[in-house]
């Protein structure tokens, strides 16, 4: 595996134990995730996906084996440190928004900044980080909103802004298009493509094969292990050809 991988986990396993008996729900995972790939993660109910997603964002830990991400082995850490790591190195996205439904979307994505242990920055520089995340999202004049006065499709946008604001190593989109209609699905996925192309390392699982015709490499997941594991050659033109946002 390549040092350089932003996600790097070597016969990953997660056992969870139901009464008297044990479910396997990962079963010796070995996966490389370099920097810039977005990789869509596939799979019907009970194949592992929802458990190696929570693994990978640091919600949980594997029973056995490891897990580096961005060189750091985080398959030990205390909770007290994964919070740290998905604040510094992961930024989620999902299907829900979970968004703060008495904040504003400016308060919002100022979030992961109040949690920053970076106490060099201030308040002024705080806001004007929140507010370009959102101008970036086209949400300039949004700043006030609260979800209930905010369309899906700009709900979702500000949990990207949110998820932007601390430069992440890694970006983690949970069916990110699943709450949306088809039109501001597409928008949403435009958006993930566009931040692939600048360079942005994502993995997102979905049910939608056309959202994973937005990604470069696609994981099928079967009982637990990996079924198929294939690199698209491109991203075929009639995506491309949604245009940027």
């Amino acid at each position: 595996m390549s040092e350089t991988a932003i996600i790097e986990i070597d016969q990953i396993t997660k056992i969870y134990q139901l009464g008297n008996v044990k479910v396997t729900a990962l079963d010796g995972i070995s996966l490389c995730v370099h920097p810039g790939e977005f990789l869509v993660i596939m799979g019907p109910s009970g194949s592992g996906k929802s458990t190696l997603m929570n693994i990978l964002g640091c919600l949980d830990r594997p029973t056995s084996g490891t897990y580096l991400l961005a060189g750091e082995d985080v398959s030990r850490m205390s909770r007290e440190q994964l919070a740290h790591i998905r604040n510094q190195k992961i930024g989620f996205i999902f299907q829900s928004y979970n968004l703060l439904t008495q904040a504003t979307a400016l308060q919002n994505v100022l979030m992961p900044l109040v949690y920053r242990r970076n106490g060099h920055i201030s308040n002024k520089e705080r806001l004007e980080m929140a507010h370009n995340a959102l101008i970036s999202l086209g949400l300039s004049d949004r700043d006030q909103h609260k979800p209930t006065e905010m369309s899906g499709g700009q709900q979702q946008r500000v949990a990207i802004a949110r998820a932007l604001i601390n430069s992440p190593a890694l970006i983690l989109a949970d069916e990110p298009t699943g709450n949306l209609d088809s039109h501001s699905g597409q928008e949403i996925m435009e958006i993930l493509q566009n931040l692939h192309a600048q360079g942005s390392t994502i993995v997102m699982i979905t049910h939608d094969a056309q959202n994973a015709m937005y990604a470069e490499r696609t994981l099928h997941l079967r009982d637990g292990k990996i079924d198929e594991d294939t690199n698209h050659a491109e991203v075929p033109a009639m995506v491309v050809a949604g245009g940027s946002v």
